[in-house]
């Protein structure tokens, strides 16, 4: 049975159908700044600074300058919503999303007309324009540029053939150039482009604008669960029981999303790198998942756009770096690896994970997990350590028992006050590698930092030693059904 959910268009459907999950206005917005200071307040949530909090998706109708684009954002930045979406319960997500990467159904070439082409604009056109034919939000006004910041970027590898989608950094830096910056040793793509470099090549590459919210959900797996080779539309195609469809580029030799609201297509070329804020010298890039403006790189690769597609009336998504749509991106997949890795190595004592908005989805997980036998005491820290092994970028762990609720961040840290001491159920590890956008991951910060990047790895073991769980009963009540009381006669 076809998922109901199979583009952008449909998840906004869907969303329309679910009380206050979607918000329109048809007043006049400005792209540069504005947008996302309107949202920042209506929805944005995650490690925005506050105040913010978490609130429906919304499309604004009038963005000044694209008199024919709508704007979509939010769209994933509610946990209950991409649970919605992906037609499971918030608290299933990653188990769902574990599963799927190992039942992959691979994209396949699509038999109709691509709707991502129903609109052709190449770069030799007289009016080719990236700034007016993309509707492509500037969140600050300290950043480098527009950003592009839900492109699914999809490429393959000069000497496997073999393809990938993964997100990145997309700044518009001229009328028909991007640039993306790559992690370093932290994403497929860039792997393809240093070996296309290595070659003397461009590599080709589309990026897909505006997809099924299954894609983006997928898209942001990482090594060791999804080594590269492995390619994450298959975990859309797993989400929703039905491949991917692609669609081949017009004026590169690559593939696109065939149901995308925009497709920009070109050429990462070899040996040229852009500073990142050439246009706008703020010395900034756009707000990171951390809550703070990331610095602009100067090592960012340059992109030649050869042409730009897209629907009839398309619509633009976007989303605000720090915002909870993050969180989902990064996090639910990441809850996916820290499980599976557990679950294969001592099946059963892991009950669920969440990796928390405090964290961006990156740098905090919650383990819920359950001591079946005394001997299970002391697994649970080596849970906390594989964990760090299925997710590299991942920093802190917050261990806790099986009823405690590991999403309720409340909970969590009534465990810390009443079931852990700092002297005994603190383990740090020093000098490991974590994430470069960190900014207390600095020498400056401590000794044990020998490089910007590496970070302190610490395990908060908020459980009950298993010998003592009958002096750490909570309080009992009734089961009810409260809904009897709040019935209106």
């Amino acid at each position: 049975m076809k998922s109901k959910v199979t583009d952008l268009r449909s998840a906004l459907k869907l969303l329309e159908s679910l009380p206050g999950q979607l918000v329109h206005t048809n007043v006049e917005v400005e792209p540069m700044a504005e947008l996302s200071g309107v949202y920042r307040h209506i929805g944005a949530g995650g490690t925005v600074m506050r105040p913010t909090k978490e609130g429906p998706a919304m499309l604004f109708h009038n963005v000044k300058g694209h008199p024919d684009a709508v704007v979509a954002i939010g769209v994933l930045a509610s946990r209950n919503r991409v649970a919605a979406l992906l037609d499971c319960r918030p608290e299933e997500l990653g188990k769902k999303l574990y599963h799927s990467v190992d039942n992959p159904i691979p994209p396949v070439m699509s038999k109709e007309p691509a709707l991502c082409q129903q609109i052709t604009h190449r770069a030799e056109d007289k009016d080719f324009d990236l700034y007016k034919l993309v509707p492509a939000p500037t969140n600050t006004p300290d950043d480098a540029g527009p950003y592009i910041t839900l492109g699914m970027c999809y490429a393959t590898h000069p000497d496997t053939g073999q393809s990938d989608v993964t997100v990145h950094r997309l700044c518009i830096q001229g009328k028909d150039e991007l640039s993306i910056f790559f992690t370093p040793g932290a994403r497929h793509i860039g792997a393809m482009a240093e070996r296309a470099e290595q070659l003397n090549r461009s590599l080709p590459i589309s990026i897909s604008i505006g997809v099924d919210p299954a894609i983006e959900i997928g898209s942001c797996f990482e090594p060791p669960t999804t080594p590269l080779g492995y390619d994450e539309l298959a975990v859309a195609g797993a989400l929703r029981g039905q491949p991917v469809e692609l669609c081949n580029c017009v004026s590169v030799n690559e593939r696109a999303i065939a149901n995308a609201e925009y497709v920009i297509e070109g050429e990462i070329l070899p040996h040229i790198r852009v500073q990142e804020d050439q246009n706008s010298h703020t010395g900034y890039a756009m707000p990171e998942f951390p809550g703070y403006t990331g610095p602009a790189s100067n090592q960012c690769w340059k992109i030649k756009v050869k042409a730009v597609t897209h629907r009839k009336n398309p619509i633009m998504q976007t989303c605000i770096g720090p915002s909870e749509e993050h969180v989902s991106m990064a996090g639910i997949p990441t809850e996916a690896s820290i499980y599976g890795m557990i679950e294969k190595a001592m099946p059963g004592r892991l009950q669920n994970v969440y990796c928390a908005t405090p964290g961006g989805g990156k740098y905090m997980a919650v383990l819920q997990f359950k001591k079946l036998t005394s001997s299970d005491e002391g697994r649970q820290r080596q849970a906390a350590l594989l964990a760090f092994s299925a997710f590299s970028e991942l920093k802190h762990v917050f261990l806790v028992d099986e009823d405690v609720d590991c999403f309720d961040m409340n909970d969590v840290l009534w465990a810390m006050n009443t079931r852990f001491q700092g002297d005994a159920d603190i383990i740090t590890i020093p000098g490991v590698r974590c994430h470069p956008l960190d900014p207390s991951n600095n020498p400056g910060c401590s000794p044990s930092i020998r490089d910007y990047g590496i970070a302190c790895k610490t395990i908060f073991d908020c459980t009950v030693p298993y010998a003592q769980k009958e002096r750490f009963q909570r309080a009992r009540f009734m089961e009810v059904d409260s809904d009897k009381w709040l019935k209106q006669e």
